[in-house]
């Protein structure tokens, strides 16, 4: 399932805050294929991060031994999915910033390896 931002509208209509919502505005302007390759690059590990804390919002009951339905507002939808969305976005950063550090530490211990190791022109 992409993101789509022509069918963002929670409330039904049009809003000030929604008409000057720059990223909004932006979402809208890019093309289906960006939007599902963004959709793409989430990580399994966020996936199920999100999953889980969804449906530890929801409530979760085994689904073997009941028929749950869940029944909300729009209001409250709006805030549900924004929590989910600000909570992909946070994982997101946060995996990008552990990949880098990652990516630091062993740029750096490499460089120490080398600058320990003598070259062979070094008598």
């Amino acid at each position: 399932m992409v993101f789509n931002p022509d069918n963002f509208d929670f409330f039904g209509e049009a809003t000030e805050e929604s008409q000057a919502n720059q990223l909004l505005k932006y979402l809208q302007h890019q093309s289906p294929e960006v939007l599902a390759r963004v959709a793409k690059s989430v990580s399994p590990e966020i996936k199920q991060i999100i999953s889980q804390n969804v449906q530890g919002l929801v409530g979760v009951l085994p689904s073997e031994a009941f028929n749950v339905q869940v029944t909300t507002d729009r209001e409250n939808l709006a805030g549900l999915l924004a929590s989910a969305m600000m909570t992909g976005y946070f994982l997101r950063r946060m995996e990008q910033r552990m990949e880098l550090e990652s990516s630091i530490r062993g740029s750096f211990s490499l460089s120490m390896d080398s600058s320990s190791d003598p070259s062979p022109d070094t008598p």
